[in-house]
């Protein structure tokens, strides 16, 4: 079976510079940090926003549901993925980007100004997973297609550099909530904080969300995906092709995008509630960890320029494999044990993670790449990655949180088999995918 996506017919637009693109890099970057930003603040203030949201009466209840509406949001970005994919592939990269960081600001504000569980009860919880499940839907959209715009802009001999700023803006998005929450636990009281001080990030999100867009406005469409839509006699892909790609990059990110959001979305909510470390110690040692990760990240990608994608995944999952139950169990409540564990981890998380835009977008061709991505990336991270969180704090609650590093361990064997199965694909031509 055969399948044959339509295309819309466009002009071809002029070239564009070097410069042009580095801008449009830098407004879709900026963009992608802030929506990173307004959903990393939700993981961090999760202690919060379970007081205020659910019954107070069950702390620990109260802490799963606002973990398990962090995984309802992500449950929501294979749909997003697909249909904001589909979108960016008919009408454009471009139009998409604005239109989710739209969504996440408007779901950012709803959770700022919000009532509480004390003042209309289940009705609090239930806003609350309206406006996660918006923000799941646009994150989908908005990670797929900046993964797909940033690749298909990029000198193909420098995919792996530029590439890794999709997922510098990750981290970026990260370290910018966690300093904001250190910086409030740090000013305001826990009384305080748990009132009302937590709606900070939200509302912080939504302001800046505004000049994000007025930069977003100015980016340029993608030549590649100009050229494609004004192609009239492109051939159809047979499905098995797309079906066989989609599962070698499930299979490829699990066992990263797992990693990560274990320890960048949970972990420290695991410091503190199972270890008994200080709040504002524990957001400022995942701060600096974050930013050590960050600034590693294009130099991964550079190598990866030079050595190729699969040696650099599979680096990952050896080490991922040998070192996650280790850095786990030698977390303590002093700060140093999270902050030498932590960055450890996130070194090893960036060999994979800088190079999830370039290796997805040259697995899949222009005309369906970013619906692929979309669903194969987004179907990962929600599977893997949105439920780590819950399932990690459910187990360690029963006293075996040893499992979930088995589990973080098998995901990291299916990623290091994907890369078996996985062609080569540094500096190829975007253009010439099939």
């Amino acid at each position: 079976m055969e399948i044959d996506l339509g295309r819309t017919k466009v002009e071809n637009s002029a070239p564009v510079t070097l410069s042009s693109k580095r801008k449009s890099l830098l407004a879709s970057s900026v963009g992608n940090v802030l929506e990173w930003y307004e959903w990393s603040a939700y993981a961090v203030f999760a202690p919060f926003i379970a007081a205020a949201m659910f019954d107070s009466d069950d702390p620990v209840s109260a802490l799963l549901s606002t973990l398990a509406v962090f995984a309802v949001g992500f449950l929501m970005r294979p749909l997003g993925g697909i249909v904001f994919g589909r979108v960016a592939d008919k009408r454009g990269r471009k139009f998409v980007l604005v239109t989710t960081m739209l969504m996440m600001a408007t779901g950012s504000l709803i959770i700022g100004v919000m009532p509480t569980y004390s003042s209309i009860g289940a009705w609090a919880s239930l806003i609350l997973l309206a406006a996660r499940v918006m923000q799941g839907f646009a994150h989908g959209g908005e990670s797929a297609t900046a993964y797909s715009y940033v690749s298909e802009i990029a000198p193909a001999h420098r995919r792996g550099m530029w590439g890794s700023v999709a997922f510098v803006a990750i981290f970026g998005g990260s370290v910018l909530a966690y300093t904001i929450g250190g910086a409030v636990t740090s000013t305001l009281s826990e009384s305080v904080v748990g009132e009302w001080g937590w709606r900070i990030p939200f509302l912080l999100g939504f302001v800046l969300a505004l000049f994000a867009l007025y930069l977003r406005r100015s980016m340029e469409e993608s030549e590649i995906f100009d050229s494609q839509t004004a192609a009239v006699d492109e051939p159809r892909i047979p499905r098995r092709v797309v079906v066989r790609a989609i599962l070698l990059m499930i299979g490829m990110t699990s066992g990263v995008t797992a990693a990560h959001y274990t320890w960048t979305s949970y972990i420290s909510t695991y410091a503190i509630t199972q270890k008994g470390m200080d709040p504002d110690t524990a957001y400022w040692m995942l701060v600096i960890a974050q930013v050590i990760a960050l600034i590693s990240l294009p130099f991964w990608g550079r190598l990866s320029d030079r050595v190729g994608r699969r040696p650099m995944l599979a680096a990952f999952a050896l080490f991922m494999f040998a070192l996650q139950i280790p850095l786990t169990s030698m977390i303590s409540s002093a700060g140093w044990t999270l902050l030498l564990s932590t960055t450890v981890a996130l070194l090893v998380v960036s060999m994979a993670g800088a190079i999830l835009s370039c290796t997805l977008s040259e697995s899949f061709p222009t005309r369906l790449r970013t619906q692929a991505i979309g669903f194969a990336y987004s179907f990962s991270v929600a599977v893997f990655g949105g439920t780590a969180p819950y399932l990690n704090q459910l187990l360690t609650g029963r006293g075996i949180g040893w499992v979930f590093g088995v589990y973080i361990m098998a995901l990291c064997v299916a990623t290091g088999a994907a890369c078996l199965f996985m062609k080569e694909t540094k500096g190829i031509d975007l253009a010439d995918v099939r």
